[in-house]
């Protein structure tokens, strides 16, 4: 039998063979990860692979299927791994090292002072090209759906106890995630604290592709604010 004083830390991945390897190996090394899950979302590149070498648990879809549903995949494999009532660690795959200052956000939830964390990240290494817009939306449409402002609503960096996990579910599609569960655990009742955390991942750019990535962000956000009105 599994462990169960701990996180299961869950990984959506989508080619981040660059990357995953370091995140996988300084999420394992963490002190209170009992096991490492990592979906990999329809990659065209060696993530899958990659992740088992660095020691992970790992999921493959046969394609893209979005984050949301990849962050639930992760979870019913926890609960296939026998992890069903212990607490979820997400974690974004472009992390690397700095995957090792994750900790802050998970002691809250162990500690039961909380029952979702999210970690508010420093200003990054590189700036990034977005305007802030989706950001914008994601809040505003959070304070007004529970009178709360969050101040990083679109950080991927989140660790739930079951009673989270579960008013959370099922998420909301695509990058609406965590929009939507930051709204359906506050409207639950439960406890939800901002962590700052040390953290650094890459930041999108203002090439087309970025700017097509934003534009995906901002619609599944507001389906996902529209759908709890």
């Amino acid at each position: 039998m599994p462990v169960r004083h701990g996180v299961v830390a869950i990984i959506p991945a989508k080619d981040e063979a660059e990357r995953i390897s370091s995140t996988v190996r300084a999420v394992t090394a963490l002190p209170h990860t009992m096991t490492v899950i990592v979906v990999d979302d329809g990659s065209s590149d060696d993530t899958a692979a990659l992740a088992a070498d660095a020691g992970a648990y790992v999921s493959r879809h046969p394609h893209t299927m979005g984050k949301a549903t990849a962050m639930a995949t992760g979870v019913q494999y926890a609960q296939q791994l026998g992890y069903a009532r212990s607490p979820v660690l997400f974690v974004d795959a472009d992390l690397e090292d700095s995957a090792g200052a994750i900790t802050p956000i998970v002691e809250p939830v162990l500690e039961g002072a909380a029952d979702l964390t999210i970690a508010n990240l420093p200003k990054q290494k590189t700036a990034g090209g977005g305007s802030g817009r989706v950001v914008r939306l994601a809040r505003d449409g959070i304070a007004q759906a529970t009178g709360r402002r969050v101040e990083q609503p679109l950080s991927g960096q989140r660790c739930l106890n079951p009673a989270a996990l579960e008013a959370a579910l099922p998420f909301a599609s695509g990058w609406g995630v965590e929009v939507g569960m930051t709204i359906d655990v506050l409207n639950a009742g439960l406890r939800v604290e901002e962590v700052p955390v040390e953290l650094h991942h890459r930041v999108t750019g203002t090439d087309l592709r970025a700017k097509l990535h934003r534009a995906a962000q901002f619609r599944d956000v507001w389906f996902a604010l529209r759908r709890r009105r």
